[in-house]
């Protein structure tokens, strides 16, 4: 059995984790516009373009369908099993949750995910992936 302070940890763990995430889909759209104009070959590598797509895939999938994202799902978890009601008992918890948690109606970011889903299908018509090197 795990004892408290492991459950915070791991939490912790996961909302880095989430924030990780969310840096690749934002960052990777930047990446593959950015990195086409300054002819990065890697940004058009088939496997990075299609795991961004499916990442931001999921996003909306999950938006459109009303779920929660199972990363905050398990991070809340954890929370409860470490005892915790709330965030802001860590620097991590405080600092990286105010990148990734905002107060608005759940169609808010629905339009949000869907808006950017769009750009990266943008990205796909004017930077095709590329196979190999």
């Amino acid at each position: 059995m795990l004892l408290s302070p492991s459950y915070r940890l791991l939490a912790d763990a996961v909302l880095l984790l989430h924030f990780a995430v969310v840096l690749f889909v934002v960052g990777g759209l930047l990446r593959v516009t950015v990195g086409n104009q300054l002819r990065w070959r890697w940004v058009s590598a088939l496997s990075f373009r299609l795991a961004h797509l499916v990442a931001i895939g999921i996003v909306v999938a999950q938006a459109w369908l009303g779920q929660a994202c199972p990363l905050t799902t398990l991070e809340m978890w954890l929370r409860r099993q470490a005892g915790e009601a709330s965030y802001g008992a860590t620097f991590i918890e405080h600092w990286v949750q105010r990148l990734l948690y905002y107060e608005a109606p759940s169609w808010v970011f629905t339009l949000a995910y869907s808006l950017f889903a769009l750009g990266v299908l943008a990205a796909w018509r004017y930077f095709p992936p590329r196979r190999g090197r």
